[in-house]
């Protein structure tokens, strides 16, 4: 099983910017489909990015197209989520989540497919 951890959220003011990380210990994410979600409080968890494990393809929910990017760098066994013009309602708590797979262009965007989950960080956009 793979251990994630979230760094990287924090306060930030409307049109700002943040990088979250995901760090993956355990064993490699090599075949492990990554996701960030996130769940503001009396929301339900949504996906907002979700990754292949080659890197190759990509998911954004909506509301966040064109503003944040999801990658990874296999090296360091880290997923990363760059946010920027962040939005007073992209604030919520962000957690990384693992699914392991087969296809290297398979991406997971439901929760409920997710065996791996980090603690969150705490992402607060300020208007």
């Amino acid at each position: 099983q793979v251990q994630l951890v979230e760094s990287g959220g924090g306060l930030v003011q409307a049109g700002g910017s943040l990088r979250l990380s995901c760090a993956a210990s355990g064993r490699s994410f090599r075949m492990y489909a990554m996701g960030w979600f996130r769940q503001a409080p009396g929301k339900e968890r949504e996906c907002v990015a979700a990754i292949s494990w080659s890197g190759t393809i990509t998911y954004y929910t909506d509301s966040v197209k064109g503003r944040f990017t999801i990658s990874l760098n296999a090296a360091k066994n880290t997923v990363y989520l760059q946010m920027n013009s962040l939005k007073p309602e992209d604030a919520a708590v962000y957690y990384c989540a693992a699914h392991p797979v087969l296809g290297a262009y398979t991406v997971v965007v439901t929760a409920d497919e997710y065996d791996a989950w980090g603690q969150g960080t705490q992402v607060t956009v300020s208007s």
